[in-house]
Order: structure tokens, then C-alpha cells, then sequence
């Protein structure tokens, strides 16, 4: 009643194991939640969604707090922590801190238009991603480097366009660098620019990329394959915010935001000694990390629709889709080279395909693997079940009949499933109504 009262819009539910249900369908802003509670307590439940949401904040209502519980729950994570009996105030200040330091209350910024332009190029609807997202955003207000991991093929290069877009630099220029296509020779010359007559064939002065990305955003890609001599050079021009060009005896300022990215683990790199532990430090201030495509499914639908649009822009459609069976083939597949990988069997398949219903066998073809699905629900273990249950109604867009035939269960078990685990196939529909439910009245 108070938030309500505040302008918020609020779901309840029952329990902590019907919020982790509805979790991936109501994307939530922030979760309250009560710390005793039937079935798993608040703290669990705060497990279970920092895992799967970082960027999500947890407030933990509870009439038996101490000391100590606050203590760890604020070193654990959870946002804020109130003993009932709370003031309205007290609980509107903890909700609207929450909310602004999230991301999901924010003040328009240059290049920001207030909508979701800045992300335009990431398509999704998975609630991984989402969260990423909304971490992103809070990120790029601040002049913080920001290290992107994420294996090849995801899209790491978008993602830190869409930050350059949002944060204070979008006027500025956005230069990417893939370290690994620069001679390690060449390397200083490219970053740091040289003077005429530095080397053979400096026939005049050249700014190096960070001089050329003055007031914007450098993008370092696949950093961790930086050859161990020049990662000091870099180390330092960070740290002093000026390079020096080869072949000059002074020292250039610049101005620069550093993005970098790698799909290498780095603290391992830093183990063996093949990646500078400083070094990895001054990039790595704010981490992000991309999820891979068989870890959002349920986006693939999405990005088949949109790569089939873009390969047949500007020309005679010839392809109006993907078979059923075509698409479940898409859905299940393990896809080791993620997005990437996905655009180009859909270029390829729209380039070969004889009818205007692209059919199951050319994109088995287009694969080079057999024909894989998810795990019957005999092999999973219970306490993976509703998240693959959640993961397979988001990938068939809350079709309980394909969704049944995946998982090889009958129609009318399926549906027992669901109902123990409080998933409605609804809400997983694109044409659904959307928002969050009002509860049933009170008596």
C-alpha cells in the first residue's frame, strides 16, 4: 500500500520459490522481500537472484534483525536492510536509492535520448542481458575503465559502443583497436602515434590511436592477447594519461575513456604470468560479462527475425521464415560461436534456400552437427528444473506444445510441471498483455 501509494508499480507473490518463478518474465527494478519466510528465507533468496541478476537490488524486510544479520547481509549484497516496524519514509528513501543507483531512475545524459536508441544494436529480451545492460548504463556515466569479458562471438564490441553512446563521451569519437591484428613491432607506433623520420618510411608526424580518440572512447579488443613486452608501455600511459610517440622526446596528454575486451580469463592470464597483475587491475575497475547464446535462448527467435531483415535489405524478400522445425533446430543447437556464428548460418541458409520457408534439413546442413535438443527433464537434476523449464518456455515463446515435445513429455505431465512450479506459459507469449499482475484483493 505505501509504494503503491508512492507511484510504484508492486507484484506480490507467496513465497521466495514462486518470485525466482516469475523472476525471468516480470523483470523486475528491485525485489523486497521478508528474511523469515516458509520454504527458502529472504537471504536464500537473495542467493538465488544475485546469481542470475547482480545489478538487481534486494531489500530485506525483517522483525527480528541484530546487528551482526545487517552486517552480513550489506557485506553480502543485499541493498538495504529494515527492522519492522519501519516508517514510510525510511522505506521510500531505501527504495528511491535503490532504484537511482541501479540504473532504473536516471538523469538524461548527452547521447542519452531518454529511451533504449543507445542499445538499439543488442537485441534481446532475456533478463541476463537485460541486467548487463542496466549495469552498463549505470557504468558509462562515470569515467571508469570498463573491462568486457565474454567468449567470441558475443558481441563485446557492440556492447561498448552502446556504452560510448550513453555516457558523457557520445559527442567524442569511438576508435577500436583488435590488439591481436597489430605486429607486436607495430604496436607502439599505432597506439602511440611517431614523429617524421622515427623509422623507415615516417615520411611525417602520425597521432596514435589513443591522441585520435581524444574526447571519446578507445576500444582495446581481445586485450589479452597484448604481448607481455608493450602491456608496461600501456600500463603507463594509463596511469599518466600521456603517451609518447616513438621517435619524440616529449610526452602527449590525452583524453581518453578505455574500454577493453577479451574472451581470455584474465586472473588465470595474471597466474601464469602471462598478463600483467597491475595492468589488469587499472582496466579491469568495473567488469561486465557477457553471456554466451545457448545461456539466452530465448533471443534467438528474435535474432533470426532480425539478421533474416538485414540480409534481405533492399532486396526481393525471397525468404519469408523458418519452419518450425527449422527454428527448434536454431533453438536447441549449442551454438560454440554465439551470435556470430547465428548470423552466419542465417546468411547462409537464406542464400541457399530454394522455398520461401527456410526447412530444418539446410539449417542441420548449415550447422555440420547432428540434430541436438535440450536434456530430457529425467536427466536434470530438481534444482535445475524450473530454470530449465523458464529457459525452454522464453525459447518457444510459451508454445506448451513445442515446449513439451522438447523436453519429451507428454502435454498433460508438462502442464503438471508447470503448475508445481508456478510458471504460467502466458506471460512467456510476445503477444501477452505484459506488466506486472494486480494481486487478488484482499479480504
Amino acid at each position: 500500500m505505501r509504494l503503491r501509494a508512492a507511484g510504484f508499480d508492486v507484484a506480490a507473490v507467496a513465497s521466495g520459490e514462486e518470485a525466482l518463478a516469475r523472476l525471468p518474465t516480470w523483470q523486475p527494478q528491485l525485489v523486497i522481500t521478508d528474511l523469515r519466510m516458509g520454504g527458502i528465507d529472504g537471504m536464500a533468496l537473495f542467493d538465488s537472484i544475485h546469481k542470475q541478476q547482480p545489478s538487481l537490488p534486494v531489500v530485506v524486510l525483517t522483525a527480528h534483525g541484530t546487528i551482526p544479520d545487517a552486517v552480513e547481509a550489506i557485506r553480502r549484497g543485499v541493498f538495504c536492510y529494515l527492522t519492522k516496524p519501519f516508517e514510510s519514509k525510511e522505506l521510500l528513501d531505501c527504495v528511491g536509492n535503490a532504484l537511482r543507483l541501479s540504473g532504473a531512475a536516471h538523469e538524461v545524459l548527452p547521447g542519452d535520448t531518454g529511451d533504449t536508441a543507445w542499445r538499439e544494436d543488442i537485441i534481446t529480451r532475456s533478463h541476463d542481458m537485460e541486467g548487463l545492460l542496466a549495469r552498463a548504463r549505470l557504468v558509462a556515466r562515470s569515467e571508469a575503465s570498463i573491462l568486457i569479458q565474454g567468449a567470441s562471438g558475443t558481441g563485446k564490441e557492440l556492447l561498448a559502443r552502446a556504452i560510448h553512446r550513453v555516457s558523457h563521451r557520445a559527442e567524442g569519437p569511438f576508435v577500436a583497436v583488435n590488439t591481436t591484428a597489430i605486429p607486436e613491432s607495430l604496436m607502439e607506433s599505432e597506439l602511440f602515434g611517431h614523429v617524421k623520420g622515427a623509422f623507415t618510411g615516417a615520411a611525417r608526424d602520425r597521432p596514435g590511436l589513443f591522441q585520435q580518440a581524444s574526447g571519446g572512447t578507445l576500444f582495446l579488443d581481445e586485450i589479452g592477447d597484448m604481448p607481455l613486452t608493450f602491456q608496461a608501455k600501456l600500463l603507463r600511459a594509463l596511469q599518466e594519461r600521456e603517451v609518447r610517440p616513438v621517435g619524440s622526446d616529449r610526452d602527449v596528454p590525452f583524453d581518453v575513456r578505455v574500454i577493453s575486451a577479451t574472451h581470455h580469463d584474465l586472473e588465470e592470464a595474471v597466474a601464469a604470468n602471462r598478463f600483467r597483475e597491475d595492468l589488469y587491475y587499472r582496466l579491469n575497475v568495473v567488469s561486465l560479462r557477457i553471456p554466451n547464446l545457448a545461456e539466452r535462448r530465448g533471443d534467438i527467435p528474435l535474432l533470426v527475425s532480425h539478421f533474416l531483415h538485414r540480409v534481405q535489405a533492399g532486396r526481393e524478400q525471397r525468404v519469408k521464415g523458418f519452419s518450425p522445425e527449422a527454428m527448434e533446430v536454431m533453438v536447441t543447437a549449442p551454438w560454440p560461436g554465439n551470435v556470430r556464428q547465428l548470423e552466419n548460418v542465417v546468411e547462409q541458409v537464406v542464400a541457399l534456400s530454394t522455398t520461401n520457408i527456410v526447412p530444418a534439413t539446410l539449417v542441420e546442413e548449415a550447422l555440420r552437427q547432428p540434430r541436438s535438443g535440450f536434456a530430457t527433464l529425467d536427466d536434470e537434476r530438481e534444482r535445475f528444473e524450473r530454470e530449465y523449464l523458464v529457459r525452454l518456455l522464453e525459447a518457444t515463446e510459451g508454445n506448451v506444445s513445442r515446449a513439451a515435445r522438447i523436453a519429451g513429455r507428454e502435454r498433460s505431465r508438462f502442464y503438471k510441471l508447470l503448475k508445481r512450479h508456478q510458471l504460467d506459459p502466458a506471460q512467456f507469449r510476445p503477444n501477452a498483455a505484459g506488466g506486472i499482475p494486480e494481486p487478488a484483493d484482499a479480504e
